[in-house]
C-alpha cells in the first residue's frame, strides 16, 4: 500500500524515534508548513525526511535547508531527481511550530516509521512522495547483538572523549529495547551520511545492530590512535518513545 507525503530532502538522516529541530525559510518549505497548519488540528502534521545522496549529481544543499536551486534542480541535468534522493527515509511528525520574522518557521519534528520512496511528483510547489511504509523486524539474535553494540558504543565514546582509560563520569542509560537502542546509536555516532543512511535502510535490527558493531569498531581503532580530542556530548540528540 503506498501514500502521498509531503518531503523535506535533507543533508541528514531522520531515525525513528528521535528529535530534529529544523529552521524552514526556504519558500517552497515555507509553503509545506503553511499547508500543514491549515489541516484540521486533530489530522497529524507529517511530512518525509529523505537524505541526499553525495556527489557532483546532486545539488548542493546546506544542513536543514533542502535542496538548493529549483526543484529540477535535483539530479543531474535531464535525469530524474528521484535519482538524487536515498531511497529510503522517514516519516517525521511535527510536535511544535514557531512562526519567526519573514515567514520562517522553527520546528521540533520526531521520527515515528521508515518509508520506501517509490514516486515523485514534481509538479506542485514542493515535492510530494509516493511512499510505502517499511515494517520494523527484529531479526534472529537482536538482545545479543544489542549487548555487544552497547559495550562497544561505550567504548566509542570513551575514544571519541579523549577518555580512553578513565570511566566517563555522568553515562548517559542506554535503552534496554534493540530497536530503539539501533536507532539511537546510529544518530548519536559520528559517521558519514552515507553509513548512517545504509543503517537506517537495514531490513532488521538484527542486521542494523550487527552493522553498528562493524562501524563502532572500526571508528573505535581509528580514534585509539589519534591524540586526544575535545569531549563530545554523544547523546545530546533527544529521543522520543513516541
Amino acid at each position: 500500500m503506498t501514500d502521498r507525503l509531503p518531503l523535506f530532502p535533507l543533508n541528514t538522516v531522520l531515525y525513528p524515534g528521535l528529535v530534529l529541530p529544523l529552521h524552514v525559510f526556504e519558500e517552497r518549505y515555507r509553503r509545506l508548513v503553511a499547508d500543514l497548519l491549515e489541516q484540521p488540528e486533530d489530522e497529524p502534521r507529517r511530512f518525509g525526511v529523505v537524505a541526499i545522496k553525495d556527489g557532483r549529481e546532486t545539488t548542493p544543499v546546506r544542513e536543514h535547508e533542502g535542496p538548493a536551486g529549483p526543484l529540477d534542480g535535483l539530479g543531474a541535468p535531464g535525469g530524474d531527481p528521484l535519482d538524487a534522493l536515498h531511497a529510503v527515509g522517514c516519516v517525521a511528525d511535527v510536535a511544535s511550530v514557531r512562526e519567526q520574522p519573514e515567514g520562517r518557521y522553527e520546528l521540533l519534528v520526531t521520527g515515528t516509521t521508515r518509508f520506501r520512496l517509490r514516486a515523485l511528483d514534481t509538479t506542485g510547489p514542493y515535492l510530494v512522495g509516493e511512499v510505502s511504509v517499511l515494517a520494523e523486524e527484529p531479526g534472529e539474535g537482536s538482545g545479543a547483538l544489542a549487548a555487544g553494540v552497547e559495550r562497544a558504543f561505550r567504548t566509542y565514546q570513551k575514544r571519541l572523549a579523549g577518555a580512553r582509560e578513565a570511566t566517563l563520569s555522568g553515562e548517559a542509560d542506554l535503552p534496554d529495547d534493540p530497536q530503539v537502542l539501533s536507532y539511537l546509536v546510529a544518530a548519536a555516532t559520528s559517521l558519514s551520511t552515507k553509513d548512517k543512511q545504509e543503517l537506517l535502510a537495514c531490513p532488521d535490527t538484527a542486521q542494523r545492530l550487527t552493522r553498528e558493531l562493524a562501524l563502532l569498531r572500526h571508528e573505535s581503532a581509528v580514534l585509539a590512535k589519534l591524540p586526544s580530542l575535545p569531549a563530545a556530548d554523544l547523546t545530546r540528540q533527544a529521543f522520543s518513545p513516541n
